[in-house]
């Protein structure tokens, strides 16, 4: 049984057309399936020590009126739930925003799409409210798609000794992926399916899809806070 409703995020001129949606959900099971003939999407599960990162939440990308903006408000509440959890049982987050720097050399991929950047000080750059970050929780800069590359995120997680990254935030077919793809050789990688989201409908399916059968665990977001509040109930 397939969800054939149409997103509750994302932007409407990147949305698919409702004659497409039931079969494209209906194939992508399908693939599942003949994955797991192939004896792949098999489960990598928790491990003993989690922590969350949140991708690229700030209002920049939250804010449908920005260029490269989308509707993410489910993405935010979700992610917020989990935050909440996080906190209560002593999880460590992180979080990532951009790198912006104008002195950065050009790079070739800069070809591939327009950014008309905010200034470095503009308030579009701050995370979005609704998570309430704290000042113990640390904001990685990222100039990659990767929250891995470039940055100290792996030895900062090595120094926590955590071994499961849960992995929330936008977007799907870009960071999400990208920082799941470099986490997936270290850590248990679990992805809460509400916390995730895109601007375009046909990418997040099938990104999604793909982390699910090749780099981690994609499930219900009750599922995740379930094993964060039970892993806490347990070493009480």
């Amino acid at each position: 049984m397939t969800d054939e409703s149409g997103p509750r995020f994302g932007s409407s001129d990147l949305a698919l057309p409702e004659a497409l949606r039931g079969p494209l959900k209906a194939h992508l099971q399908q693939l599942r399936e003949a994955y797991g003939r192939r004896q792949w999407a098999g489960r990598v599960g928790f491990g003993q020590r989690p922590a969350v990162i949140v991708i690229d939440l700030a209002k920049y990308w939250v804010d449908p009126q920005q260029q490269i903006g989308a509707m993410l408000e489910p993405i935010v509440e979700s992610t917020a739930k989990l935050l909440n959890t996080a906190r209560q049982t002593g999880i460590p987050i992180f979080y990532t925003n951009y790198a912006r720097d104008p002195a950065h050399p050009p790079s070739p991929h800069d070809k591939k799409q327009f950014m008309s950047l905010p200034i470095e000080n503009d308030a579009i750059w701050e995370l979005d409210p609704r998570l309430e970050r704290l000042p113990s929780e640390k904001i990685v800069l990222k100039r990659y798609a990767s929250a891995f590359k470039g940055t100290n995120l792996l030895d900062m997680l090595t120094m926590l000794r955590v071994d499961t990254l849960i992995v929330t935030g936008v977007s799907t077919s870009h960071c999400v992926y990208a920082t799941c793809r470099d986490a997936t050789d270290c850590f248990h990688v679990i992805v809460p399916r509400e916390a995730v989201g895109e601007r375009c409908e046909i990418a997040h399916e099938v990104f999604l899809h793909d982390i699910d059968v090749d780099l981690g665990d994609v499930m219900p977001l009750t599922e995740v806070i379930r094993h964060l509040e039970t892993r806490n109930a347990r070493a009480k």
